[in-house]
C-alpha cells in the first residue's frame, strides 16, 4: 500500500496539531474571560497558608486548564506583592496537580464527536448576543477542538508505522534503559519549552502512542519531560519582574527538576505499578484494538494521563513538608543588603484583632498612615541617589501602593452602622487622609523618576537641589519626625524660593542647559507643586476633626458600657 506522505501524514498531523493547540487556546481564553478576575481575587485571598495555596492552585488550574497561565498569574501576583513567596510556592505545587485534570480529559475517547461539538459551539458563538454566552461557547468550542485535533493527529501518525526509516529513528527513542529514558525526557522538555504548552506535548505523545508509533512506556517517559519543559514559560515571564517574582519561577523550576530527578530512578518500578493499576482502567495498554482493520492503542493516552497525575501528586506530597526550606533557600537567591530594609508592602500596625475596638483601631490607622508618609518621603532619598534609599523606584512605589490599599480597606471596615456620627466622621476623615497620602506618594514617585532619568548640567542641578530641599521642608508640616534637620540651601539664601521663582530660573538657563533638561525641571516643579498642595490638604484634613476628643469620648463610652448593663438579667456572665 502506497502512502502519500503529504496527504496521509503531513496534512492530518500538522492540521490536527494546529486545531489541538487552537482548541487549548480557545478553551483557556473562554474560561479566563469568564472568571480570571474572580480567580485572581480568590487566589490572592485563599493562598494564605501552604495547604490553602495547594488547594487554590489545584482548583484554579483545574478550571482554567493551563498550568502555564496559572504560573504566569502567580508570578505576576508575587511581583505585585499580593502573594508572598511562601504561599506562592504552594500554589505552584497545586497548579501542577490541577493541570493533570486536563490531561485526563484529553485521554477520553471523544475524538469522533469533536467536530460536531465544535460546530455546535461555533454556531452558538456566532449567533449569541451575550458576552457571557459567547465566552461559554468559546470554551466549549476549544474543548471540542482538542479532541478533534487529537483524533486527526492519531490518524495521521498511524501510517508512519509502515515507513521503515521512521520506525528505525523512533526505535532510538525507546525508554528501555536509563540513558534512553533521559534522552526521551530532554527531547520532550525541549519541545514543551518551544511550544509553551505541556498539554500540547502530552497530546502529541498520546497521539503517537495511540497510533502505535511509540510504545506506552516511551509515551509515559515523554510526559515526564513535558512536566519539566513547562517551567520555562514562568521563568521567561519573570525576567523583567521583581526578585520575588523570579524566585517564584525558580521555585517552579526547582520543584519539577527535583521531582523528575527523584522519579527517574524509580521509573521502571513505577511502570510495573502503572501496568497493575491499568487493570482498573481498561487493561493492558500494550494490547492493540482493531478499528477499521487497523491496530490502535486507545489505552496509551489513559496510561499517560494516569501517570502524569500520579507524578504531580507524588511530587507535591513528597516536597510539601519542605516548603519552608524552599522559601529560605530561594530568599537568598540574588539577595542584597537593600532587601534587609523595611518591607512597606506589609502593614505593621493594622492588627485585625483591633478592628472591633474603635479606640485602638483608629491610632493604628494613624500610625500606618504616618508610616506610608515615611515611605513616600524616601523618594527624595531615591532622587538624591542616597545609599540608604531603595534601589528601584518602581518596586518601592508598588509597595507603597499595596500599603495604601490595605490602609483604606482596614479603615473602611471600621465604619459600622451603629457608630455615633462623630466616630463615623473621624473614619471618613482618615479615609480622605489616606487617599491624599497615596496621591502625595505618587507625586513623590514622579519626582524621583524625573530626577533619576535625566543627567543635569551644573546650573540645572543647582535648581533641582533647591527644589528637592524645598519639598523636604514642606514635608515637615505633616511629618515632624522626618529625618533631615535642616534643608540644604544654596549659600547666601535664607529662605527657600517659591516654585514660580524656580520656574523663572529654569527658563533663564538658556544655553546653560538643553531643552530636555529644562523640560524635565519644569515637569519636576509641577510635581513638587502638586505635592505641596497635597501636603496642605493632609494638614487641613487632620485639623478638620478633633480626633483626640472623639477618641476620648469613644474610650469613655467603652468604659461605661458594662455599667449600663446594671440589670442582673442582662448580665453576659452566668450567675454563680
Amino acid at each position: 500500500m502506497d502512502i502519500d506522505i503529504f496527504k496521509d501524514i503531513l496534512v492530518p498531523v500538522i492540521g490536527g496539531l494546529g486545531i489541538f493547540m487552537l482548541g487549548l487556546d480557545f478553551m483557556a481564553n473562554g474560561i479566563q474571560a469568564l472568571s480570571v478576575n474572580r480567580m485572581r481575587a480568590f487566589l490572592a485571598k485563599a493562598a494564605g497558608t501552604p495547604i490553602k495555596g495547594v488547594l487554590a492552585g489545584t482548583l484554579i488550574t483545574g478550571v482554567i486548564q493551563s498550568s502555564t497561565a496559572m504560573s504566569v498569574m502567580v508570578v505576576g501576583l508575587v511581583n505585585a506583592g499580593v502573594i508572598a513567596l511562601r504561599p506562592a510556592i504552594s500554589v505552584i505545587m497545586g497548579a501542577n496537580i490541577g493541570t493533570t485534570l486536563g490531561n485526563g480529559l484529553i485521554a477520553l475517547p471523544l475524538g469522533p464527536l469533536g467536530l460536531i461539538l465544535a460546530g455546535v459551539f461555533s454556531l452558538i458563538y456566532c449567533f449569541a448576543k451575550s458576552e457571557k454566552v459567547k465566552n461559554i461557547a468559546l470554551a466549549g468550542m476549544g474543548f471540542a477542538l482538542i479532541f478533534y485535533g487529537l483524533n486527526l493527529m492519531t490518524g495521521g501518525l498511524r501510517p508512519l508505522r509502515n515507513l521503515p526509516e521512521v520506525m528505525a529513528l523512533l526505535q532510538t527513542l525507546t525508554a528501555d534503559s536509563y540513558l534512553n529514558l533521559l534522552k526521551c525526557v530532554f527531547i520532550a522538555a525541549g519541545v514543551t519549552a518551544m511550544i509553551h504548552s505541556s498539554s500540547a506535548t502530552i497530546g502529541i505523545v498520546m497521539g503517537l502512542g495511540a497510533a502505535g508509533i511509540l510504545d506506552w512506556t516511551t509515551a509515559v517517559a515523554f510526559s515526564l519531560g513535558a512536566d519539566l519543559g513547562t517551567t520555562i514559560t514562568s521563568w521567561m515571564a519573570s525576567l523583567n519582574l521583581s526578585k520575588n517574582a523570579k524566585r517564584t519561577a525558580y521555585a517552579h523550576i526547582s520543584f519539577n527538576i527535583i521531582g523528575v530527578c527523584i522519579t527517574i530512578p524509580l521509573f521502571f518500578v513505577s511502570m510495573q505499578v502503572l501496568e497493575w493499576a491499568m487493570q482498573f482502567f481498561g487493561g493492558d495498554p500494550a494490547i492493540p484494538v482493531i478499528v477499521d482493520g487497523k491496530e490502535t492503542f486507545p489505552l496509551v493516552p489513559v496510561a499517560v494521563g494516569l501517570y502524569s497525575t500520579f507524578f504531580n501528586v507524588f511530587n507535591t506530597l513528597l516536597l510539601f513538608p519542605f516548603i519552608g526550606v524552599f522559601e529560605r533557600v530561594l530568599s537568598r537567591v540574588g539577595h542584597t543588603d537593600a532587601e534587609d530594609t523595611e518591607d512597606f508592602s506589609t502593614p505593621r500596625f493594622l492588627d485585625r484583632k483591633l478592628a472591633g475596638d474603635f479606640a485602638k483601631a483608629v491610632p493604628a490607622v494613624q500610625q500606618e498612615t504616618a508610616r506610608h508618609l515615611q515611605a513616600g518621603a524616601m523618594f527624595l532619598d531615591i532622587a538624591r541617589s542616597s545609599k540608604k534609599a531603595p534601589s528601584d523606584p518602581g518596586e518601592h512605589y508598588l509597595a507603597t501602593d499595596i500599603l495604601s490599599r490595605d490602609i483604606r480597606a482596614y479603615t473602611a471596615e471600621l465604619m459600622k452602622e451603629d457608630l455615633p456620627y462623630d466616630q463615623l466622621d473621624l473614619i471618613a476623615s482618615l479615609i480622605e487622609e489616606a487617599d491624599f497620602t497615596a496621591a502625595l506618594t505618587e507625586s513623590m514617585h514622579q519626582v524621583a523618576r524625573r530626577v533619576r532619568r535625566e543627567k543635569f548640567s551644573s546650573p540645572a542641578q543647582a535648581i533641582v537641589d533647591v527644589a528637592l530641599s524645598k519639598l523636604d521642608a514642606s514635608l515637615r508640616q505633616i511629618l515632624p519626625t522626618y529625618g533631615i534637620s535642616d534643608p540644604k540651601v544654596p549659600a547666601g539664601n535664607v529662605n527657600l524660593p517659591e516654585v514660580e521663582e524656580l520656574r523663572a530660573r529654569t527658563l533663564a538657563l538658556g544655553p546653560n542647559a538643553g531643552a530636555a533638561e529644562r523640560g524635565t525641571i519644569l515637569a519636576l516643579l509641577g510635581s513638587i507643586e502638586r505635592a505641596e498642595i497635597l501636603i496642605q490638604r493632609i494638614d487641613a484634613e487632620r485639623k478638620s476633626v478633633n480626633r483626640q476628643s472623639v477618641l476620648a469620648r469613644a474610650s469613655a463610652r467603652k468604659e461605661t458600657r458594662p455599667h449600663a448593663l446594671g440589670d442582673p438579667g442582662l448580665s453576659p456572665v452566668p450567675a454563680e
